[in-house]
């Protein structure tokens, strides 16, 4: 019997994520084995599970899309990483690659296009919506610039950071997020702050929303 493929659904939408997995259960050799609802929860089952497949959102709470992709690649590079967003932007698109991520998927795509991309990912391959893949053909040599620059300067953890204080968390409540000290919390924001040269927190909120650390439709508090 063919071994099914292990698929991990990572989306913060109850309704979005019981329409993929009614999809992808109607194929005989997927098989769904978690559900996450944020990004850190993503990377836990990640670790926890060990899919052959994830399916990752990227604006979602916690933890973005892209930050689970960066933790999960490095701890897991056997695991292929397919984006499933209703974003197009180069910045996306540009970061999720940076990430080392396997595809990038529309989600006003077909059911048939969606299987077709877990497939291909599945093989080693890389996939892309069709209308992604031809504009980055035609400029992905002239892509970078000053935004990727000051982002590739941050760590993982500065980046996690950036997310909780653009989404409003004070740093208590970061602290207790990340399960480390206030004072930690403090040194991490002064590094942001020094690599990004923005000196206050409505800047940086501006940043990450931006750079796409952040969706500027997720509500935020600026204090």
């Amino acid at each position: 019997m063919k071994k099914s493929l292990t698929i991990l659904l990572a989306e913060d939408h109850m309704m979005v994520r019981e329409g993929f997995r009614t999809l992808l259960e109607l194929e005989p050799d997927f098989s769904i084995v978690g559900e996450a609802r944020d990004g850190r929860t993503a990377v836990a089952l990640a670790r926890q599970l060990q899919p052959d497949i994830l399916l990752l959102d990227l604006a979602m709470p916690r933890m973005n899309g892209l930050e689970a992709a960066r933790q999960i690649r490095l701890a897991q590079p056997a695991c292929k990483i397919l984006i499933l967003s209703a974003h197009s932007d180069d910045a996306y698109v540009e970061q999720a690659l940076a990430c080392g991520v396997s595809g990038f998927l529309l989600k006003q795509s077909s059911a048939s296009l969606l299987t077709h991309a877990i497939r291909e990912v599945a093989l080693g391959r890389t996939y892309f919506t069709p209308s992604i893949a031809k504009r980055f053909r035609s400029h992905q040599t002239s892509l970078p610039g000053k935004l990727k620059k000051k982002l590739t300067t941050l760590t993982s953890r500065e980046r996690e950071v950036l997310q909780l204080i653009a989404e409003g968390k004070t740093n208590k409540a970061t602290a207790l997020e990340l399960r480390i000290g206030i004072k930690t919390v403090e040194k991490h924001r002064e590094h942001l702050m020094a690599k990004l040269d923005i000196h206050d927190t409505a800047g940086l909120t501006r940043y990450a929303i931006s750079s796409g650390i952040i969706e500027n439709s997720v509500q935020i508090t600026i204090i």
